[in-house]
């Protein structure tokens, strides 16, 4: 009876033993993993550079000449013209040295109308062999040096009636003009540290900011040359400060050929056309320039994993994992990556999970439809 029983135990113990060796094997195959089969898709990147605006041309208005300001008929903030008074400097001065040229000239002109009278007289009887050789020369050096005298007296005319313009400051651009510390009565020269106004050009404005010097080279690598990569770019977007998207886009137009020393970057320049007068020169802003990645291999960021910088992802392969160096677009969303090698349409990889998984893995799952853009 003792054998019986001991028989029966021996036997339920066999077979729990075999349960349960069962269901580690079930589960050992059924690793259940979300695929994704991959297809060329499209997408539109974009990413952002702090940026500096600047007026199109920002002119320190400054002196001339010397002396007192007499009148101020620019107002603080204003748009001015190209041509229009800003300062007047006191004209007495200049409007006397003007007249003490005009004078230097109109007899300056004297002396050599009568130095060619002489001239001609001298000539003629020299010619009746009445007057030596030396006293033609004499007369003829008389006659230089009077057009000698006139030309100098024509040069500080001008020179007078450019000091004289120049007590009239005028603005030299079209443009929004800043503040001063200038007022009537405040003496002012050409040597002087501090301009009277700023004046800035802003019917388009300017925005600088840099790449760095390995996004530079692999511009040239792409397309060839700067030149070309120039011609490449899309146009751009500017956010401003408050967060809001300017109204108008831009275009870069400029890259430096130059590596600054310091940053080790690379300065270029966007132009926007202002308008409104929204964009004021010293602001802050972002640029933003999009990247349209046409028929690409695009894979979830969850379905790689990376080691020493270098990205991989699992690819199934006859129901097993093999793992996959893949090289991506430096630009992503922090969501996506875009493939650029490593993987192709048609292939199946694991879609989330992967820096759980090694290779070799059985697996099986659905394919998942990717949500759409």
């Amino acid at each position: 009876m003792m054998k019986i029983r001991s028989f029966v135990l021996l036997g339920f113990c066999l077979m729990m033993i075999l349960a349960c060796g069962q269901e580690k094997g079930q589960q050992t195959r059924s690793n259940d993993y979300p695929l994704i089969t991959l297809q060329p898709e499209d997408r539109e990147l974009s990413v952002k550079y702090s940026a500096v605006i600047e007026g199109k041309q920002d002119v320190e208005i400054r002196p001339q000449v010397s002396g007192t300001i007499t009148s101020v008929l620019m107002k603080e903030g204003a748009n001015v013209r190209k041509g229009q008074v800003l300062f007047i400097i006191d004209q007495v001065p200049y409007k006397a040295a003007l007249k003490k040229t005009k004078a230097s000239v109109a007899a300056a002109e004297a002396s050599l109308a009568t130095a060619k009278l002489n001239l001609e007289g001298k000539e003629s009887l020299y010619r009746d062999n009445v007057i030596s050789d030396f006293e033609l020369r004499t007369a003829q050096n008389s006659y230089k040096n009077a057009e000698a005298a006139l030309l100098l007296a024509q040069a500080e005319d001008i020179n007078a009636e450019n000091n004289m313009s120049y007590t009239e400051v005028k603005s030299p651009v079209n443009g929004s003009a800043g503040m001063t510390s200038f007022r009537v009565g405040a003496l002012v020269s050409p040597s002087m540290s501090e301009p009277l106004v700023y004046v800035s050009d802003n019917s388009e404005m300017y925005a600088y900011f840099s790449l760095t010097e390995k996004q530079v080279l692999a511009l040239t690598a792409q397309y060839g040359s700067l030149e070309n990569a120039l011609k490449s770019f899309p146009e751009i977007s500017l956010q401003l400060n408050d967060g809001s998207i300017y109204g108008h886009k831009g275009k870069i137009d400029v890259i430096s050929g130059i590596i600054d020393k310091t940053t080790g970057t690379v300065r270029m320049r966007a132009v926007f056309s202002n308008p409104e007068r929204r964009l004021m020169s010293g602001g802050m802003a972002n640029i933003i320039i999009p990247y349209s990645q046409k028929q690409c291999i695009v894979v979830p960021q969850g379905a790689t994993y990376e080691i020493q910088n270098r990205i991989f992802a699992y690819k199934v392969v006859d129901g097993k994992t093999v793992s996959a160096p893949i090289k991506v677009f430096e630009i992503n969303d922090g969501k996506e990556y875009i493939v650029e090698e490593g993987l192709q349409a048609g292939d199946v990889i694991i879609a989330e999970g992967a820096g759980l998984l090694k290779a070799g893995v059985e697996v099986s799952g659905n394919s998942i439809q990717k949500e759409e853009e």
